[in-house]
């Protein structure tokens, strides 16, 4: 939206309301859910169809949450609604755009984020970052807010009111999450707040369950902008050296100034083939984008991301590793998030996760409680 100033005038449209259109069959994905995905999407469509107010869908990572709402979205075409998918990322919007236009061909798709081509956010069907719903009033009959628990959504009270705000009357809201707040799994215990639980990934492979590894060095090693002095063996020792490695640090500055050092020490071991093949991403860097789709290609191979990367994005084969775990920026629900990046695919169901760190904390215990308990209530282990 560009900067706005406290004394600039805003306009919202007061006129007659837009007839969005019918479409009968607006649904071109041919693909198949799983029984348990098929249950959630019944769901969804159900909550969409009987304009309930609100419905929570909490699917553990790589569930196929996305897929899940094509029901929902096809049914609120149908009935001639308006839709907004929102998301607290960019990340996540540029992601989705694509699959979502594929999947709704004949449908008028936007995308709207800072920095996104179109403007004017005119569309039927909405992709947009949360920040992007202070841009609308009583619009959208349904609203679908995708990671509900992430930063800065759960964090930045101006975002729930104008979630509030961007609904129609009637209107439902569906909330997805893979690791609700407090507060919400509070309301679901009250039954005071409708949800489905998908505690299964798509391919019935288990949550990868992370590894704590003590490095009683680790300061030192951060201070001197080196990785953690026991990652190189593990990266040696892994199952698969095929995997890409995703390494998670707390701190952008950690992220710019190790690369170099980590580069040249796994072109040393004879895992890099060259200093080229790693490379750092963080909020702040303008080549973000294009530096994700290279790792995305398996152009780069091993990639050092903040937390950015830490939900929303999908990489078919990878290893994660976190450097400091302990650190305050890794809460539970980034912790499991950051596992969930890892066995994403069919063809690769069962990635590793390590957490480098020098003391256990709360969070580190209880991401692992949750990700142990996920697997337990979907059956697996």
């Amino acid at each position: 939206m560009g900067r706005i100033m406290e004394c600039e005038p805003l306009y919202y449209w007061a006129g007659k309301k837009p007839d969005w259109t019918v479409h009968d069959n607006p649904c071109s994905w041919h693909g198949e859910l799983t029984t348990v995905q098929q249950q959630a999407a019944d769901r969804i469509q159900a909550a969409v169809r009987n304009q309930e107010s609100e419905l929570l869908v909490w699917a553990v990572c790589g569930a196929g949450k996305t897929e899940m709402l094509f029901p929902g979205v096809t049914e609120a075409l149908r009935l001639g609604k308006r839709i907004c998918l929102a998301t607290p990322r960019a990340d996540v919007v540029r992601e989705l755009l694509p699959r979502i236009q594929q999947a709704f061909a004949e449908v008028d798709v936007q995308g709207l984020y800072g920095g996104s081509e179109e403007k004017d956010g005119t569309a039927q069907l909405i992709l947009a970052t949360t920040h992007q719903l202070l841009r609308y009033k009583a619009a959208f009959d349904v609203l679908i807010i995708d990671e509900i628990d992430a930063f800065p959504f759960h964090a930045d009270a101006s975002l729930p009111f104008a979630a509030n705000r961007a609904k129609a009357s009637p209107s439902t809201t569906i909330y997805l999450t893979a690791t609700p707040r407090k507060n919400h799994q509070i309301q679901i215990a009250r039954k005071k707040l409708p949800h489905i639980f998908v505690p299964v990934r798509f391919h019935g492979h288990p949550l990868p369950v992370p590894k704590m590894k003590m490095v009683f060095s680790l300061k030192k090693d951060l201070q001197k902008y080196m990785p953690p002095s026991s990652f190189v063996k593990w990266v040696k020792n892994r199952k698969n050296p095929t995997r890409q490695l995703l390494i998670f640090v707390p701190t952008i500055q950690l992220a710019e100034k190790m690369k170099e050092n980590l580069a040249n020490l796994l072109l040393k071991e004879g895992i890099l083939e060259s200093t080229n093949s790693l490379i750092a991403v963080h909020a702040s860097d303008p080549d973000r984008e294009e530096k994700v789709q290279l790792f995305r290609k398996k152009e780069i191979f091993v990639l050092i991301t903040t937390t950015i990367l830490e939900r929303g994005v999908t990489f078919p084969s990878v290893d994660v590793s976190i450097f400091n775990a302990g650190h305050v920026v890794f809460d539970e629900a980034a912790l499991v998030q950051i596992s969930g990046r890892a066995g994403r695919s069919t063809d690769d169901p069962t990635g590793e996760v390590i957490f480098f760190h020098d003391g256990k904390t709360e969070a580190m215990v209880q991401a692992v409680g949750s990700i142990v308990s996920m697997n337990k209530r979907g059956g697996i282990n």
